[in-house]
């Protein structure tokens, strides 16, 4: 019986991915790579590690741990600027709504996200009491598809993965939640989530919690 939820968080609560685009961009130009939305697809559910690392192996680069240091922190500041002005208006359509219900009908609710910034976005946005833990880039280190952040999100909530149920948006982040033995509702494209036991469009299609569970 699903009796806790994890949510990814970009793509999933907020629609950040447009701003690591920006930033993500805007460090490539700077070191002379390639970097479009093909690239920045890639990208999706991995850690800002690994995301720089797949840029420089696009560009050919080699860079030192002190100059891949610095790009990361620069990108990061770029990011933060980016999300600095975010606010309530953020939220994807029928979140809000689903998150109020699940905790209305008795679900416990963690964040398993790759972010080290989700804790200012949740604050930003009004969420951050939604949620009964946060598990995000400051707490595991493993990129999806390894389970790490969902595992870690389940013990939190004191449930087996077995009873837990994940929103994600990105392949990788399906393959996590599978791996980690936890049913999964793909948020967007089915020809990119089709192995998620569930795939929709928004939270608008399906606001009530317990519904969706008895669906899967």
């Amino acid at each position: 019986m699903i009796r806790g939820f994890l949510f990814d968080l970009d793509g999933v609560i907020v629609d950040t991915a447009k701003y690591h685009y920006v930033a993500w961009q805007r460090m490539a130009s700077a070191l002379d790579i390639h970097f479009g939305h093909e690239e920045n697809e890639q990208l999706k559910g991995i850690s800002r590690v690994e995301s720089l690392e797949r840029i420089l192996t696009w560009g050919a680069l080699t860079l030192s741990e002190e100059e891949k240091q610095h790009w990361m922190t620069q990108k990061n500041a770029w990011y933060l600027d980016c999300i600095a002005q975010m606010g309530a208006e953020e939220i994807l359509p029928g979140v809000a709504e689903f998150l109020e219900n699940a905790r209305d009908q008795g679900f416990k609710i963690s964040l398993g996200s790759a972010s080290k910034n989700a804790v200012p976005i949740l604050e930003r946005i009004g969420l951050l009491s939604a949620f009964d833990a946060i598990v995000d880039g400051t707490v595991v280190s493993a990129s999806k598809p390894n389970p790490e952040v969902f595992l870690e999100g389940a013990r939190r909530l004191g449930l087996p993965p077995e009873a837990c149920l994940v929103f994600e948006d990105a392949a990788a982040g399906v393959e996590a939640a599978l791996a980690g033995g936890m049913a999964c509702v793909g948020l967007g494209d089915p020809l990119v989530l089709g192995a998620a036991h569930r795939v929709i469009q928004s939270f608008s299609e399906i606001p009530d919690p317990q519904l969706l569970v008895d669906s899967l």
